[in-house]
């Protein structure tokens, strides 16, 4: 049997270097493929298929405002990035981004739908269905199909849910809720569609509601006393434990001029 032969020092130095060498160079020839992969036309972006809810958002919008911000190709494009791109759109609510090998991105958005003007009319600030506010080119929308809600911005959603709480109640009596408003302190003020105004108060949305109970069960009484309906209703002021004041069409609590002492 054999023995192994020990090769001198310098000759197993050189060995380790030619495969370090070599592997040095395999793994440069890896990268340099690897980066003329990435660098290559083919995998440049080429077209972006569009999917979802885009009633608004047309070609034209989402090139101009996308397209310039799209950075890298398919295999280096940040897809985050390419998320917010889409998201700054005035009516984009979400936007999902897939890649398509080996050139092609597929976004699928989704817009926001308005259920209500937010704060001043012709504002351009509106809410979608989550509570959430939305600033777009009030051209674009039929405001006046959307009742007017306003608050804090940060609390849009208590409004919204306020409103919906109230909607349901005052149809029960033929009024139509037009406007709700959240002041600064906490007060609730509702206009009707008619123009009557309702000062509503403080409270949650089960302490309002008590008030309307109160309210709607002894209206149509009171305004019969005096020969009106619910319809004649000007204002009336809720704020008042177990009572409230109203104004009506037509009757005044003055006394005329004939009957005034002199």
């Amino acid at each position: 049997m054999k023995k192994p032969v020990d090769l001198p020092m310098d000759v197993r130095l050189m060995q380790w270097t030619t495969v370090a060498m070599l592997a040095m160079a395999l793994i440069m020839c890896v990268v340099s493929g690897f980066g003329w992969l990435l660098r290559h036309p083919v995998f440049s972006i080429q077209s972006i298929t569009v999917l979802g809810n885009v009633t608004h958002s047309n070609p034209v919008t989402l090139r101009a405002n996308v397209v310039p911000q799209l950075t890298g190709n398919f295999f280096t494009l940040n897809l985050m990035q390419a998320r917010q791109a889409f998201e700054q759109i005035p009516w984009i609510r979400s936007a999902l981004v897939r890649r398509e090998f080996p050139n092609r991105l597929s976004v699928t958005l989704d817009e926001f739908q308005p259920v209500a003007q937010w704060g001043g009319e012709g504002d351009g600030k509106f809410l979608s269905p989550e509570g959430t506010v939305f600033e777009v080119n009030a051209d674009e929308v039929d405001s006046d199909a959307l009742p007017t809600l306003k608050g804090p911005e940060s609390q849009a959603k208590i409004v919204l849910e306020m409103y919906k709480f109230l909607k349901p109640r005052m149809e029960k009596m033929d009024m139509s809720l037009d406007k709700l408003e959240l002041s600064q302190r906490g007060s609730w003020t509702a206009q009707l569609e008619s123009g009557a105004n309702l000062e509503l108060g403080h409270g949650t949305q089960q302490e309002i509601g008590d008030r309307l109970q109160l309210f709607f069960k002894t209206l149509t009484q009171v305004t019969s006393r005096y020969g009106r309906t619910a319809n004649s209703l000007l204002s009336a002021d809720l704020r008042y434990e177990s009572a409230y004041a109203l104004r009506l069409r037509g009757v005044t609590t003055l006394a005329s001029d004939g009957l005034k002492k002199p």
